[in-house]
């Protein structure tokens, strides 16, 4: 991809969450966050996140967390025994908050606001790089993101990505009928938006563009290889881990893919 191009998409996308982040720090549910975070054993990782990393043994790893948000996921890791040592997102307002919510919990990981495509040296090698929901959509260039995220790898470390399913890209919940594909799966221009980004359904009105991709699983699982990984695990899940409004896609007679893990391996030395 042009490097100019991916910059630009890139910077509008910090652009938009930059705005976005105020939506996410104040209310109810950000104060219960705050809250919760004190408490022992903390974790806001669901029962399908938990499960592979409890299965993969992360007591005493070294973890990073690649587009971390506000650090809520990289602060549950310690729940499983692991460190919570690198937290990496491109919006400054959200490592804010990542620091309220790492002083609450007593845990002290390195926040560093960054473009994936254009990291600040000294970061590190870690034992787990963690990536969730939404990360790869923000992604305009998946070779040189996994390019990025190998190098964060220490060798014989480990990737996780729990993500949506790209095949739930090709439909829109807020249609009029929204079991009717309304993308290409194979689509390959952004979908642009200029709403505030949010996580509860609600539009909260008008920020900056934004530039959404969908990228098949093939493209993933490719970028992932090219980048010198080795798969170790893919397996395709029938529920949600996103927006509220996906969750009418669940529990259906013909049920779709909604989300995805992928592990792969940095080899060792």
């Amino acid at each position: 991809m042009d490097p100019r191009q991916r910059q630009l998409i890139t910077a509008a996308n910090r652009q938009a969450w930059e705005l976005s982040a105020p939506l996410h720090a104040r209310g109810e549910d950000w104060e219960t966050l705050l809250e919760q975070v004190r408490q022992p054993g903390f974790s806001v990782l669901d029962d399908c996140l938990t499960r592979t990393l409890t299965e993969l043994d992360i007591c005493g790893l070294s973890c990073a967390q690649v587009g971390c948000n506000n650090a809520r996921e990289l602060l549950s890791l310690a729940s499983l025994g692991g460190r919570p040592a690198l937290g990496i997102d491109q919006s400054p307002a959200f490592l804010a908050q990542g620091e309220q919510l790492a002083a609450a919990a007593g845990l002290a990981p390195r926040l560093v606001a960054a473009d994936i495509y254009a990291l600040p040296a000294g970061l590190g090698q870690h034992d787990l790089v963690l990536i969730t929901i939404g990360v790869l959509n923000w992604m305009p260039d998946l070779p040189a993101f996994f390019a990025a995220v190998q190098g964060l790898l220490a060798p014989g470390g480990r990737l996780v990505i729990y993500e949506t399913h790209p095949f739930l890209e090709v439909f829109e919940p807020q249609a009029d009928q929204p079991l009717v594909p309304r993308y290409s799966y194979f689509r390959r221009e952004p979908l642009v938006s200029d709403h505030l980004i949010a996580y509860d359904g609600l539009d909260h009105g008008q920020g900056a563009p934004s530039y959404w991709h969908i990228h098949t699983l093939g493209a993933i699982v490719t970028a992932c290889l090219d980048a010198g990984l080795a798969l170790q695990r893919l397996e395709e899940h029938p529920h949600s881990n996103r927006e509220v409004d996906y969750d009418l896609y669940q529990d259906q007679d013909a049920q779709l893919p909604m989300s995805f893990t992928l592990v792969a391996g940095r080899p060792a030395a």
